[in-house]
This record gives C-alpha cells, structure tokens and sequence, in this order.
C-alpha cells in the first residue's frame, strides 16, 4: 500500500466499495432507534455546484454521525426534475425537457457518489418518472374528491418572461423568484389546492417544530397572517351590499369614504352603463402594471378612481363615496375596506391627495387630534370619540364592545382572516405533472379514473414549444393528438386539462415515498411510513419558509385526515445551512456563477474539499466562494488532511501490549484526548463542524508535540489515532475508511461506535458561562475556568440558539472570561 496521501485511489476504491455493496442501504422498518435523516429535494439544473456540496456536506456529516452513535439511519435521495427551468433550458438548446433533465441527473448523481454521500441509492426517485407523479395525480383525485382542489377565476400573478401564472409565494419584490421578470396581474382560470381549511392547524402545530429556529417560525407565522376582527355590511345605493373585513370596528365611526380593488368584480357592476366604465378599464390596466409590493407600500403615491356610486356607514347611516384605489388588493379580506384616514396612513396619504374628509374616532390620552392639520395616522391607545353611544370605550376593551354589538344589531359579526390565500397550482408549462381532468362539453369538469393513471405526457416532439402562450395557453394544448380524449362519463370527444401542476406538489410528500420508492399500488405503504416518519433531521435552505415548507406542512395534514400518516408535521427538527454566494451574489445556475467540484476532486480530493465546506464557519452562515478560487482549498484542508495521513501512517503498526505505564507527558496526552472527545461530540450534536475541527486541529498539533519531546506509547498512541480517525470519519470518509483499515480492521469505521470519554480524564473546572445577545440571555453553557476570549466567541456563535437571534455576525462582542459574553446583533 502507498505511503503518500494519494486521495484519487483511495476515493475510487472506497466509492466502488461503498456503492458497490450498497453500504448505506437502510431496512424498510428499522432494528431499534432510528434517525431519519432527509436534505430538501435537489433540482438537477447541471452538474453539482457549491451549493450543492455545501448542504450535502453537511448533511452526510449528520447521518454519519447518527450512525457511529448506533442509530438506524435512513438516509435517501432524488431529484426534484420537473419544472420551468429545465423546460427553458432545453427549449434554447433545442432539446427534448426529458433529454436535459436525466442526463443532469446522471451528472449529480455521480458527482454526490464522489463527493462521498451516504445516501440509500436504491431509494433513488425523480419526480418526473411516471412511476412518481402517477401519485401526484392520485393526490389530486384524493384532493378533488375532498373539496380541496378547485378551478375558478381568479387575478393570477403573470410572469411575462417564463409566460406561466405564480402562487404569491413564488413574487419576490414584484419579480417573478425564478426570472426577475416584473410579475403582473391577470384574471384567469386556474386550479388551487384550499390550504385556506388548514390555516389554523397549520399555526396552532407550529409549537410541535421544537427544533425550528424563532425566525423561520415568525416567516411562517407572519406569511400565514391570522387576524381577528369583524365582518360588516354595507349597503350600496343601487346595488347589493358588499362585506368589508376590518381588525378595527371601533373606527367604523371614523369611515369617511370606501375604497374596492378595481378588480372587483362588483366595481364593474356599479359602472356599467355609466361614463365611468371606460376610465375603470384603463385604471385596471395601470394598476395590472404594478407588484403587490408597490400597491401596499407606504412609501408611494395611492392613485384611485371615484365610481360615482355611494355605499351607506352601518353604524351612523352616513352616505360616503365609493372608490376604487390601487393599494386595496381583491386578494386580502374581502377586497373591500372602509377608509378610516386618522386611523390608517395609506387612508390618510389618500384623503389628502384626493381631499376626502378626516374624522378622529380614537382620542389618545394628553394632547388631542386635530382632522384638519393632522400628517400621520393614529394607531395607539386612548378613547372612541365621535363614536355615539361608544364614546368614552377605551380602545383596549372597544373591539370585542363594538362587535357584539354589531353582531347584536345584525350590522356584522365577529370574524377571522388570513393572509394566506389557497395555493394556486396550475402552471401553464409542459415539463411538469398533467393535471388528470378533462373538460367535456356535456359532462362538464371530469376527473380521469384511478385506474387510467399515470396519465403521461406526450413526446416533446408532438408539442411546439414556440407557439404564442402570451395569453396564458400551455404549449402542451398544441400536442393535438394528446388533447383530443373520450369523456370517461359519456365516451364522447373531450379535453384534457393543459396545464400541468406547480412543481412544489412534487416535493410536498416525496419523503414519504422514499420509505416505499418501488411501491406501484399506492404512493406508499403506511406501515412503512409511520415506522420512519416523522424526520429527525431535515435540512435545506430558509429561502423555501413560505413556499415548501409551508406546502410541505399542508399536505401532511391532509394525509393525517386520509388515514395515511399519523404526525401532525413532517420535520419537526430543521437545520436551515446558508447560502454560498461568489462575489455577493448566490451561487446559482440563472446567474452564471456557479463553480462546479470536479477541479477540486481532481486536485485535492472530495474529502478536503468537505473539510474546506465545513470549516468555513456555522452551517448557518453564508460562504462566499473565495477569490483564489480551488486554490484556497489546499492550505486550508488539503494539507492537513495529509498531516493527518503522515502521522497515522507513522504511526501504523503501534500495537496494544503489555501493560499501560504512563508517564507525564503520556496522561497529559490522554487527558487532552479525552477533553477533546467530549467537545467535540457537543459540537457535532449541534451541527457546529467548524468548531469541532478546529479541536481536530489541535488534538493533532498535541500529538506533533507529544513526538517532538519524545513521546511514543504505543498504547497511547493507538487511543489517541483510533478516536482521531473516529471523529474525522463524518468529515473526511475515505481517509478515515482507508486509514481504520490499514489499522488491521476488516470492518468499516462508518459502523464503529463513536469513540467515548473517561469523564475522570475529561474533567476540568468548569464554571457557567452567559451568552446574551442584546442584553437579553440566549443560552448558557458549561466551559472551562481558564477559558480563552477567543473560545467564548468561538462556543457563543457556535449555538444555534444564539444564531438564531443574531442574524448575521455580531455587530459587537463583549467578553468577559470566564462567565459572561455579550454579542451585539
């Protein structure tokens, strides 16, 4: 066997040992405590980059580290394939979407066998083999047959680039997530899944994440947007009454005008016929131009229109005029408001422009409100005022005062809101899940029979990806042949639904299908299921807080209610990693700026390469690709790893013989061998890898040491390199494989048990120390009394529960060894 570090054969033969015996497979029902261990979906839009070795690192050292702690551990992986972005790049490459897409798979799938993943490859899916959305559209049958999958007419958000509708989730800023394109509004027929029913659940569970960080649950929280307040009434001069949500009924005194979204379908109604009707179209058209994130904002001009109608106050009988505005939305409440200007700024930004009437309902307590001079909109505490016979409540008591009554006069009632709207899943694309319905001029809206399923696409041949979709056609409807069906009802000439499911369906249960990937009677067998779910370790990216995670939850709750899983959520414990950016910007595939592994196995090896991943701070943290680019790779890990490899072949053939005689610098060694364990056990049970190979580094340097003055128990020696090898063998596989076998195992190290401490040789005085973060305590932890400044930073930024109030590195750092360190975020 070679004694230089030459990490090219030993990858290879490892690999081919490890893939070719299928090492990492795991039982369909696991032998004792299990760890179920799952990283989000990959999108195979290429070759693996950065970003993807970022998460995969981490996460194999995860699994790993479950292993050796005597775990079960399921550990699967598939691809998320379907989707606009492998249908565009094939489009401009002039080649089939399936042609693209599997052979990006193949590059993946190889590069995550180099870069040493343990995953079970023979749980490999894609979402795009029929064999996998054949369940996506049984889902949506199961779906349909609930009440939970619909078609209606809705404004839709447009992206004129990719030329396909978005759910809200997927506009960034105005801009379409994928494209940057400027989104727009549009009224279209499309389908939705009602995740509205399951807006409550989805909140009141959200306690059962205990191992999700406050800021992903506050995105989640705050997306979803429950509200309580009341439903009221107002009639309408020469038309029907139009429901209005309000959280504030005790201003209602204060409502001075009334504003509708002009897609209201009701302001239409009011003009028609009328001199208005014209000047409504073209406001409609303006305001189609404009994001969400502009109509709400506070910061702009609110431009509307008077309709030349009026609607009637429920609570005082005033008639005020009704308008049409651009910064009231048809998709919150009930796209209606009564416009309270001293209450609300947008309110009063209009009342100003448009010289609308401001009348105070809220007095707060010292100098009093004046409607004619006021410049800001009051929203504090005090009293009704102008209010009849509510005048003198105070605001603290006035809501729940003003309801009843309402609900007591027949004006109103108490009423909840959310800002989430149902999950539009309709996608005007071809590469994606054909949606089982066909449309039949008789019969109507008809779902297609479970036993016709999958129903497949057509060849991309059959299909004219150039064809004029601007007015919102998929390019599947110009496949003819596979448009034209019977009506499963009455035999006759039908057609099939064109569009095809948005992609997040895919990865909204395919961690259940994992646990049963070959099963062709159902999506999966529950025993199966309820035997690994929920999962103990998931990890993937913060960017999917409102958009998966969310859809993910959903669809786990609908499964629950189908007798089809038995967990309330589906990863109750999520590790979101950071972003790898170059030069600022996310390494990603739409931008160009993607660096790709293969150099860096080449030259320094996967192993070194994880090292480097790892070492570069939390897994929280953001990584900028460096400017030397691979370079950077060598000095930082590659030459230590084959430090690591000269001192254990060195050290190779030490025996344990005899009995143990230990002189100073032999339990001095030991001692910081066994202090190193248990730190780094700590760090690697909180994912902080940076810090645990940072103790890596210097359990070696102890050893140089230790040879340097002479030192060479052979027993010693033998402890110190077999709990080395151990603790490195999550971080660097091959080298620890290889090494643990040239140490005369037979068996592989990545079954060993993780290595264990004496706590007589580990003790040290340990005193308390502090974390707080803005003056505020965020955690506290056992250290050593002699405890370095630069250690305390180290195991402060190092706890998740730190990092998760910091976001970002701290501003500040305040240490005061050995009890207390303050961090400014």
């Amino acid at each position: 066997m070679e004694r230089d570090y030459d990490h090219s054969a030993v990858e290879q033969r490892w690999m081919k040992e490890w893939i070719g015996h299928n090492y990492w497979s795991a039982p369909d029902f696991p032998e004792g405590e299990k760890r179920y261990t799952c990283t989000m979906y990959p999108y195979p839009s290429g070759d693996m980059h950065m970003g993807h070795v970022e998460i995969f690192s981490i996460h194999d050292a995860i699994a790993r580290f479950y292993r050796m702690r005597g775990y079960q551990v399921m550990n699967p992986i598939g691809f998320d394939s379907f989707g606009l972005p492998a249908e565009n790049a094939a489009i401009q490459r002039g080649l089939d979407p399936k042609e693209w897409t599997y052979s990006n798979i193949d590059k993946l799938y190889s590069s995550a066998q180099r870069l040493g993943c343990s995953f079970d490859w023979d749980r490999k899916i894609a979402s795009s083999d029929p064999e996998f959305y054949k369940w996506n559209q049984w889902f949506f049958l199961k779906f349909y047959e609930r009440g939970l999958a619909y078609k209606k007419a809705a404004p839709a958000n447009w992206c004129p680039n990719d030329k396909t509708v978005l759910a809200n989730e997927q506009v960034v800023a105005g801009r379409c997530e994928r494209c940057g394109a400027e989104v727009t509004k549009r009224y279209m027929s499309q389908w939705f899944f009602k995740i509205t029913d399951y807006a409550d659940r989805l909140l009141d569970d959200m306690e059962l994440n205990e191992g999700w960080t406050d800021r992903l649950k506050n995105l989640q929280v705050n997306w979803i947007g429950r509200s309580f307040g009341a439903e009221v009434d107002f009639a309408v001069e020469g038309g029907d009454p139009i429901t209005v949500y309000t959280t504030r009924p005790d201003t209602l005194w204060g409502a001075t005008f009334f504003v509708m979204a002009p897609e209201h379908p009701v302001a239409e109604e009011l003009v028609k016929g009328t001199d208005n009707e014209a000047a409504l179209a073209r406001f409609k058209e303006e305001v189609a131009k404009l994001s969400e994130i502009d109509r709400t904002s506070t910061e702009r001009a609110k431009n509307g229109m008077f309709l030349g109608r009026y609607a009637i106050n429920p609570v005082n009988d005033e008639r005020i005029p009704i308008w049409v505005a651009d910064y009231v939305l048809m998709d919150y409440g009930t796209g209606a408001i009564m416009a309270v200007p001293a209450h609300d700024a947008r309110d009063l930004d209009f009342a100003r422009r448009y010289d609308l009437p401001v009348r105070v309902a809220i007095q707060p307590p010292g100098d009093q409100l004046d409607a004619a001079t006021m410049s800001e909109a009051y929203v504090g505490p005090g009293k009704m005022v102008n209010s009849g016979l509510f005048d003198g409540t105070r605001v603290d008591e006035s809501v729940k005062k003003v309801t009843d009554w309402l609900e007591s006069e027949g004006r109103g009632k108490h009423a909840k809101n959310f800002r989430l709207r149902d999950w539009l899943i309709s996608r005007q694309r071809y590469w994606g899940t054909p949606i089982p319905i066909v449309f039949c001029d008789d019969c109507g809206e008809v779902p297609l029979p479970l036993d016709e399923l999958p129903l497949e696409l057509p060849e991309s041949s059959t299909v004219d990806f150039n064809s004029d979709s601007a007015q919102g056609e998929s390019p599947l409807a110009t496949a003819e042949g596979w448009v034209h069906a019977p009506c499963p009802k009455c035999r006759k000439d039908a057609r099939r639904e064109t569009d095809t499911l948005d992609t997040f369906v895919d990865s909204s249960w395919y961690f259940h299908r994992y646990l049963d990937p070959h099963n062709d009677e159902m999506p999966y067998d529950r025993a199966r299921s309820d035997a690994w779910m929920p999962i103990d370790q998931y990890t993937g990216g913060i960017e999917h807080a409102v958009m998966h995670l969310i859809y993910a939850r959903f669809f786990q709750k609908v499964l629950m209610d189908m007798g089809m899983a038995k967990d309330p959520e589906p990863f109750p414990h999520l590790l979101n990693q950071g972003v790898v950016t170059m030069g600022g910007k996310k390494m990603s595939k739409s931008l160009g700026n993607i660096v790709e592994p293969q150099e860096a196995f080449e030259r320094y090896g996967a192993d070194s390469l994880r090292l480097y991943m790892l070492f570069s701070g939390p897994p929280e943290a953001n990584f900028d690709w460096p400017a030397e680019g691979v370079d950077a790779i060598g000095p930082v890990a590659h030459d230590w790893l084959k430090r690591v490899w000269r001192l254990c072949e060195e050290n190779r053939d030490v025996v344990n013989v005899g009995e143990l005689h230990l002189n100073p610098a032999d339990d001095a060694l030991r001692k910081y061998l066994h202090r190193t364990i248990k730190v780094v056990t700590v760090d690697y049970g909180a994912f902080s890898f940076n810090t645990a190979i940072a103790r890596l580094h210097e359990l070696v340097n102890q050893v140089y040491r230790y040879r340097s003055v002479g030192g060479g128990n052979p027993q010693v020696l033998r402890e110190v390199i077999t709990a080395l090898l151990k603790m490195l063998a999550p971080i660097a596989p091959y080298l620890a494989e290889e090494q643990w076998r040239r140490l005369g195992h037979d068996t592989s190290i990545h079954f060993e048990s993780w290595p264990s401490f004496d706590p007589s040789l580990a003790a040290e005085d340990e005193v308390t120390m502090v974390v707080q973060v803005n003056g505020k305590v965020r955690d506290t932890m056992k250290v050593p009394a002699d405890i370095t400044e630069a250690r305390m930073t180290e195991l402060a930024l190092a706890s998740r529960k730190v990092r998760s109030h910091l976001n970002g590195d701290p501003k500040k750092i305040i240490a005061k060894p050995p009890k207390l360190i303050s961090l400014v975020a």
